[in-house]
């Protein structure tokens, strides 16, 4: 078997690696005992050839047993099954983990990706078939309109700009805006208010880009925010779009970035409302439950700047390509 490696035209290929330590303690409370339904954990950061995990705890109470598993999308659930009752729900997650990014701002697409439009090959078409259908399917049509500003049939575009170029201009012309609120906003009420969350601006973009033809997907995890806790650190919603010769690639629209090393993926679905971080139910009266607590600290624990060589990074990057009662949920994330 042949390898095709691309090698750079710059004699030095930089890569950074950053070694975090994430802690997420959210605590559920209730004015008196109540037993507890099963809860579904998405917490653990997602591995691959740029996230190793070098720890991980998870820590709960009241009494449980714990059963772990992959969903349909590779991501790392546990399912918690609660035996005793308590007036307070605990679930602490502290993980340290190391994340590679290598030459993040640089992608290089196959050749006949590089300049949209273009099409998926078929056996890719296929498997990204239901990441390609809009989930907002009543706001396609005014996001199509919407898309217009930036391409319009009978034009050729570079892929990476055109992307790049949605994803700014959500940064730029949009209010950012921190909302307790359980759900998204559709496409179609964030253009209307100028203003979301982050995982309002990552639907919007990922419909936008489904609109356009391209597998998009929507993720939620962590992202490095100078290691302060509470406002100033939280879980991070964000898009991902698949590029042929590059694979998924994420994209920011709330700081209007490619999404680089500081962001750590947990979760990813087709649907923005299917990643929340914690999810159950609880058995009692309605007016039982008290308040929930959420703590999120990501702190930096070390950071290195490597300098390889050009064949270095082009093995480098062959190499990472091959690897290839009452119901609540968790809302003051995402935010």
């Amino acid at each position: 078997m042949c390898w095709n490696l691309r090698f750079h035209t710059f004699h030095n290929y930089n890569s950074i690696e950053m070694k975090l330590r994430i802690r997420h303690r959210t605590t559920y409370r209730y004015t008196q005992n109540v037993d507890f339904g099963p809860h579904t954990m998405m917490l653990r950061p997602r591995e691959g050839h740029d996230v190793h995990i070098e720890q991980s705890v998870l820590q709960i109470s009241p009494a449980h047993r714990i059963d772990w598993f992959r969903d349909v999308y590779g991501n790392c659930l546990a399912v918690a099954q609660f035996s005793q009752s308590a007036k307070e729900l605990m679930i602490f997650s502290d993980v340290v983990l190391n994340h590679f990014e290598s030459n993040p701002l640089d992608v290089y697409t196959e050749k006949g990706a590089s300049k949209y439009p273009f099409a998926y090959k078929p056996e890719t078409s296929l498997e990204l078939s239901t990441l390609m259908q809009p989930v907002y399917t009543n706001d396609s049509l005014l996001v199509q309109q919407w898309l217009m500003q930036f391409w319009h049939p009978g034009q050729t575009k570079d892929t990476l700009a055109l992307l790049r170029e949605v994803n700014e201009y959500i940064y730029r012309t949009f209010r950012y805006q921190v909302r307790y609120e359980a759900g998204v906003q559709s496409p179609l009420q964030t253009m209307t208010k100028q203003s979301g969350s982050c995982r309002d601006f990552a639907t919007l973009f990922i419909e936008a880009c489904r609109c356009l033809g391209f597998g998009a997907r929507f993720v939620s995890g962590y992202i490095v925010s100078g290691g302060a806790t509470g406002p100033g650190a939280s879980m991070h919603a964000w898009a991902e779009v698949y590029l042929p010769g590059v694979g998924w690639k994420g994209f920011d629209p709330t700081l209007g970035r490619l999404a680089m090393s500081e962001h750590v993926p947990v979760a990813v679905s087709r649907h923005p409302e299917n990643v929340m971080p914690i999810s159950g139910s609880f058995i009692g009266p309605v007016n039982a439950f008290l308040n929930i607590e959420v703590d999120v600290h990501v702190e930096t624990l070390g950071v290195q700047n490597h300098t390889l060589s050009t064949s270095q990074g082009a093995l480098l990057n062959h190499e990472a390509r091959s690897r290839t009662g009452t119901r609540y949920r968790q809302s003051l994330v995402l935010r």
